[in-house]
C-alpha cells in the first residue's frame, strides 16, 4: 500500500531525464537513472512484473528523491557519481573504480598530440571530458583529426634530422612537424583550435564542415559529402555538455528556489571536486510571495 507521500511524489514526476534515489528510513538503498523519470519511477510502484530482487527493494521504499539532468548522458555520469558516493545496498554495478575517458593535450610539448586518458591527473596537461564510452571518444578523435591537421605519431619532436613525410601529411591530415614542414608556432595555432573546439566553441568548425559537405555534394562527390555529414553528427554528439562531471576542481553549492504564491521549496545541488554528488531539498511552508 503506497503512502500519501509516495502517491503525491509519483503524481508530480516530470517527463525528463535524471536520477532517482530510492530510500528506506532516510537511507539511500538504490540509485538509478532514467530517460523519462515519470515512466521509470512509476514502473517500480505500479508494475507487478519485477524480479525477486527488485520486488524486495520496492517493498522497502518509503521515500525517493530525484535530480533532473539535461541529457541522458548527464544522468549516466551522475548515476555513477552517486553510486560511488552512497554505495547503495541494491546497486551491484558501478561500485568498482570505473573511470570514463578524457581527452588529453599537453601544450608543454613542442608539437602536442591529442590522446585518450583514463584518469585525470595533475600533470600540467589539459583534460577535457569525461566522455561516456571509449569507443565513442576514439570515433570523435578521428573526426577531430580529419578537421584539424594534427600529428598522431609517437615520435619525439623536434627531430635533429627531418623525416620523410608520412601518408597523413600526403592526404592533408598532418602539417608534417616531423619533416620540418611547419613551425611550432603554426602547429600551436592548430592545437589552440582543437582546444577551443573541445571547450565547446564548435560553431566555426561545424560551419566549415557544412560548407565542405555542400561543396562536395555540388561536385557530385556524394561519398565525401556523406563523410562530412557523419563528421558533423559525431562532433555534435561529442560536444553534448555533461554538467554532472566537470574537469574543474570546483567546490560549489548551487541553490534554486521555487514558489507557488503560498509555499516555497529550496533545492541545493552539491558539487565537490568538480562532480555533482547529490542534493538536498527543503520545504518552506508559508514562505511564498
Amino acid at each position: 500500500m503506497l503512502s500519501a507521500n509516495l502517491k503525491t511524489k509519483i503524481s508530480m514526476l516530470p517527463d525528463s531525464p535524471g536520477c532517482y534515489l530510492m530510500k528506506h528510513e532516510g537511507k539511500i538503498i538504490y540509485v538509478g537513472k532514467a530517460v523519462n523519470l515519470k515512466n521509470r519511477v512509476r514502473s517500480y510502484f505500479y508494475s507487478k512484473e519485477h524480479t525477486p530482487k527488485v520486488a524486495a527493494m520496492v517493498a522497502q521504499i518509503d521515500d525517493f528523491d530525484i535530480l533532473l539532468c539535461s541529457t541522458n548522458l548527464e544522468a549516466l555520469a551522475l548515476e555513477c557519481n552517486l553510486i560511488k558516493l552512497h554505495m547503495p545496498h541494491y546497486n551491484i554495478l558501478l561500485k568498482d573504480d570505473k573511470h570514463y575517458p578524457y581527452v588529453r593535450i599537453d601544450k608543454r610539448e613542442a608539437f602536442p598530440r591529442v590522446t585518450i586518458a583514463r584518469r585525470m591527473v595533475k600533470d600540467g596537461a589539459q583534460y577535457f571530458g569525461p566522455y561516456i564510452g571509449a569507443s565513442a571518444v576514439r570515433d570523435a578523435l578521428e573526426v577531430i583529426r580529419k578537421a584539424f591537421p594534427i600529428r598522431t605519431c609517437t615520435r619525439k619532436l623536434p627531430k635533429e634530422r627531418p623525416a620523410r613525410p608520412c601518408v597523413n601529411h600526403e592526404i592533408g591530415r598532418c602539417l608534417g612537424p616531423c619533416c620540418g614542414l611547419c613551425s611550432a608556432e603554426d602547429y600551436g595555432k592548430v592545437i589552440d583550435g582543437v582546444i577551443a573546439f573541445l571547450n565547446g566553441n564548435n560553431k566555426e568548425i561545424i560551419e566549415r564542415l557544412k560548407k565542405e559537405m555542400w561543396d562536395a555534394s555540388a561536385a557530385y562527390n556524394f561519398e565525401l559529402a556523406a563523410m562530412k555529414r557523419d563528421a558533423i553528427h559525431d562532433i555534435e554528439g561529442l560536444m553534448e555538455q555533461q554538467k554532472a562531471i566537470q574537469t574543474r576542481d570546483s567546490q560549489q553549492d548551487v541553490i534554486g528556489l521555487a514558489q507557488d504564491g503560498l509555499d516555497a521549496m529550496a533545492q541545493v545541488l552539491i558539487i565537490r571536486d568538480g562532480r555533482m554528488i547529490g542534493g538536498e531539498s527543503f520545504a518552506l511552508p508559508g514562505e511564498g510571495s
